[in-house]
């Protein structure tokens, strides 16, 4: 019977798959139909496109505005709105080196989706907001900006994505799952980020959006997609068989060890906690921080605060004070109708511009002493005037320095006038001011991106993804339970690269080489005219290129063949279609690089050399708003590092060094990672699955493997090369 069913399964769905694939109208946004765009439209103009199914525009003019109107834009986001799974569809010529948006959803300076294509530094890259509404981009080093069609697909599935361009899967990731909770307001662009930055140059038609997570298939119906055989459903079925088995054997064992820890009920061992260099006994609480904490069997329990609402007399209010979690009462002063606490200043400046502070002490404003102010450095546009001192600053003062009341996984952000405290990643606030945070348990709260054969495990700030014993790693998501590459226990060719995948592996082609990987076979070069051999050369095949080679009795003169032209041995030239690149011919070998900038030169080509733009209108400001860049200016904002190009300013992520190392960790207020060399501190680890951990009941433990501590309900521990490393989950202490 179970046969039956299974196989009644797989022709069902075979023959499904066989059908084809269509797209239901109401999952579909055709967004340049949808604004309306003609040729009437300022900045675009109407154009012959890659085919004549649709209308294809021509994205030309900076003064543009290419924006759904309120009514258009809500009727797009009624389909979009909390959808996680959707898929973005363009068909699109970008001029050469060039950069801009191609499609934008924004909520004032939130980005909730936005895609970005950059000539300048060959990356396609997707912003969005995480579920958690915080910022995420993913970049894919990929160059569109190349002045000839494409088809590009970005498919996302919960926290899956896949990257087609030209109907090949370029990239396929495990990211942050996105949030569309678009609240009313949020504006829709097109070719723009918004009035002033982002411009697309170049050609776009077929800019569609289907809410569905694999919507590539209606641009590039001839994909492969794969369609489960009835072997399939067998094995699986087997599968479950011999997992019934395993877990017929674990209940086994587990009895085994309930009747050996029955008899250890009997034995008492009392087992202190060390907390910061402070040893506290069985059963003895304290307080850190925001949260009320109990040594118990060894490991440390803590429960979060809960703060009273303070009953205060008339003269008082509830504020915070240094080392407290909670507000207190406190005695206020009243000044000039406004309540100030113990300690708080106030700068009041007269008519004539003098300044005189006053302090709230013991419930009256006292007047301090006329300051002694720094001399400043910098130019009075960029001094700001202190609501509490009477000294002004430079814009980017350091308060953080002077300072701060931020504690244990917080830290001290600056703003123009002042200082604030912050949680840091992977924390949340435990009271309105952010000075006391605790950890977000990933793993618990089903933000994790965990996949098969692994075990998601918390870790301060983050989480890791544990592989399963007797599983091997792909990736930092996910494991597998044999290395067919590994093994030689694949399919593919000779020529070919193999990778190892979940249950199963993919063959590339190498270079110099064409096919479906199980079958690659030589590119004849010479034949197909992919070579740069000179006419006065003869080019001869070889196994995965090719050879130039002067004819016996000829006097080769080392010219160059570019572009069905010869070019003379010595001679230099600009590319037709990149202004900015120089080739020379050298002994039969064409050689091109990037024009060297001398901005002494009054005949520069500023676009080839931004740096000698003088053009206030190729200016950009930072994204604070506060400072100004000239063309080709380089800074570093929040771990990335920014470029100002004609106008426009393109940001890309800092790069960071290998980390050879065994444990790393990446260290507040720093953009890479660092070694470290205690297991327990560090966020990425290389497993080593030769190492062996010994457990508290002496069981021994594979690395990446984690159990739940003997005797305890909710502390977990992790076997990490060799080193046991557990911690308490807060939730799970909430939940008891």
């Amino acid at each position: 019977m179970e046969s039956i069913f299974l196989g009644t399964f797989c022709v069902a769905f075979c023959l499904r798959a066989a059908l084809g694939f269509g797209v239901d109208p109401s999952l579909q946004i055709d967004v340049l139909k949808e604004l309306h765009l003609g040729d009437s439209t300022v900045g675009v103009l109407q154009v012959q496109g890659s085919h004549n199914e649709s209308k294809a525009f021509f994205f030309h003019d900076n003064s543009r505005s290419i924006k759904a109107t309120p009514e258009t834009s809500e009727a797009i986001f009624q389909k979009l709105r909390n959808k996680h799974e959707f898929t973005i569809l363009v068909t699109l010529k970008q001029s050469l080196l060039s950069a801009g948006v191609l499609l934008a959803i924004h909520h004032l300076e939130q980005r909730y989706l936005e895609l970005e294509s950059s000539g300048h530094r060959n990356e396609i890259r997707l912003h969005y907001r995480t579920a958690d509404h915080r910022p995420h981009t993913e970049v894919f080093p990929y160059s569109l900006a190349d002045d000839k069609w494409h088809k590009l697909s970005i498919a996302i599935s919960a926290s899956h994505l896949i990257l087609h361009v030209d109907c090949n899967k370029i990239y396929e990731r495990v990211v942050e799952k996105p949030s569309m909770d678009l609240p009313s307001g949020t504006t829709f662009w097109v070719g723009q980020r918004n009035n002033a930055h982002g411009f697309f140059k170049g050609i776009m038609q077929d800019v569609q959006l289907l809410v569905m997570p694999q919507g590539f298939i209606s641009q590039c119906p001839d994909l492969n997609r794969t369609c489960p055989t009835c072997n399939d459903f067998h094995g699986l079925v087997q599968k479950i068989m011999e997992l019934q088995d395993i877990l017929a054997k674990t209940s086994a064992k587990l009895s085994r060890s309930e009747q050996r820890m029955n008899r250890l009920d009997q034995c008492y061992c009392e087992r202190s906690c060390a907390v910061k260099g402070t040893i506290y006994r069985e059963y003895e609480s304290w307080t850190d921080g925001c949260k009320n904490c109990t040594c118990t069997n060894g490991t440390i329990q803590c429960e979060t605060v809960i703060c009273p609402t303070p009953d205060c007399p008339l003269d008082n209010v509830p504020a915070y004070v240094d080392g407290k979690c909670c507000k207190e009462c406190q005695p206020v002063c009243t000044f000039r109708s406004k309540t100030y606490i113990n300690g708080e200043r106030e700068a009041v400046y007269s008519s004539t511009g003098a300044c005189v502070l006053y302090e709230c002490k013991d419930q009256v404003m006292q007047r301090m002493g006329v300051p002694d102010c720094p001399t400043l450095n910098c130019p009075e546009s960029q001094q700001i005037v202190l609501f509490h001192s009477c000294c002004k600053v430079c814009r980017g003062h350091d308060f953080c320095s002077e300072g701060h009341n931020c504690m244990e996984y917080s830290v001290c952000k600056n703003l123009e006038d002042r200082a604030v405290c912050s949680c840091r990643d992977g924390f949340r606030a435990l009271r309105e001011d952010s000075a006391y945070c605790e950890d977000i348990d990933e793993c618990a709260e089903g933000r994790h991106y965990c996949r098969e054969n692994t075990i998601c495990v918390n870790t301060p700030g983050s989480f890791m993804c544990i592989c399963k014993t007797g599983y091997i790693r792909i990736d930092d998501y996910s494991c597998t339970e044999h290395d067919e590459c590994a093994t030689n226990q694949h399919s593919c060719d000779e020529n070919a690269l193999c990778f190892n995948t979940v249950g199963g592996h993919n063959c590339v082609c190498q270079l110099g080489y064409t096919g479906n990987g199980t079958v690659c076979k030589d590119i004849d070069e010479c034949s197909t005219g992919r070579h740069s051999c000179s006419n006065d050369t003869t080019c001869f095949n070889l196994d995965g290129g090719y050879d130039c080679r002067c004819p016996h009795g000829k006097n080769c003169t080392g010219d160059c063949v570019y572009e069905s032209k010869v070019k003379h041995n010595g001679q230099i030239w600009v590319l037709e279609n990149d202004r900015c690149s120089v080739c020379s011919c050298q002994t039969g070998l064409v050689m091109c690089r990037r024009m060297v900038c001398d901005c002494e030169n009054p005949t520069v080509d500023l676009f080839c050399c931004p740096e000698c733009d003088p053009r206030l209108s190729s200016q950009c400001l930072h994204q604070s708003g506060e400072l100004t860049y000239n063309s080709g200016d380089t800074w570093v904002q929040d771990c990335q590092q920014c470029r100002c190009l004609q106008g426009e300013v393109d940001c890309w992520p800092l790069p960071c060094p290998t980390v050879e190392c065994e444990f790393s960790v990446l260290h507040e207020g720093e953009c890479c990672p660092r070694c470290v060399i205690d297991p327990c501190q560090a966020d990425t680890i290389r497993n080593d699955i030769t190492k062996t951990c010994v457990d508290e009941i002496n069981a021994v433990r594979f690395t990446g493997s984690s159990w739940i501590k003997h005797g305890t309900e909710c502390t977990l521990c992790q076997c990490k090369n060799g080193h046991v490393c557990c911690s308490v989950d807060p939730q799970c202490l909430q939940e008891l």
